[in-house]
């Protein structure tokens, strides 16, 4: 098999070259329709990302002191520490989703004993949208996410070993 390139996972303008896991999660709104026994989904209510990843080298402590620049709390801060972090908020990049509009809403870093050289980091983003611009063109971003990577074939072949009927298992 092939080597294969490390692809980061982008939150901000921090590449994440180690990531274990990415979880995302929505919710939706479920509404009665007035004067019927029927409800329908009526619009999302909420979008988190938690990502779990491995800092390693020597920049791992510059990466954890700018994702840490990142979930300051304060959108003016947020804005002195990034110009275009005030109007689409934090941009997260990867082969699962393209969302903007995100903000950190937990972090927290891991460093043990038997790995002194590597952080472990937990990072939880929420969807703030901040215009309904920015909103329109994440989602139009993801859907063509989700189209390009649908062509391109990932999975190997379904079964390698020749069958023949009545051969053993």
């Amino acid at each position: 098999m092939a080597a294969t390139v490390n692809v980061p996972v982008l939150v901000g303008s921090v590449p994440l070259l180690y990531v274990q896991s990415m979880t995302i999660n929505e919710g939706y709104r479920i509404e009665r329709i007035m004067g019927s026994r029927f409800s329908q989904a009526t619009q999302p209510t909420n979008k988190t990302i938690a990502i779990e990843a491995v800092l390693l080298g020597p920049q791992r402590l510059e990466q954890k002191k700018a994702l840490e620049a990142m979930a300051l709390t304060s959108r003016s801060l947020v804005a002195a520490a990034a110009t275009g972090l005030a109007a689409t908020g934090i941009p997260v990049v990867s082969g699962l989703t393209i969302s903007l509009d995100m903000q950190v809403i937990d972090l927290r870093f891991t460093q043990s004993v038997a790995r002194r050289d590597a952080l472990d980091v937990s990072i939880t983003l929420q969807h703030v949208p901040r215009s309904t611009l920015t909103a329109v063109l994440s989602e139009v971003a993801d859907l063509g996410l989700g189209v390009a990577t649908a062509s391109v074939p990932t999975a190997p072949a379904s079964n390698p070993i020749a069958r023949t009927p009545g051969a053993p298992i």
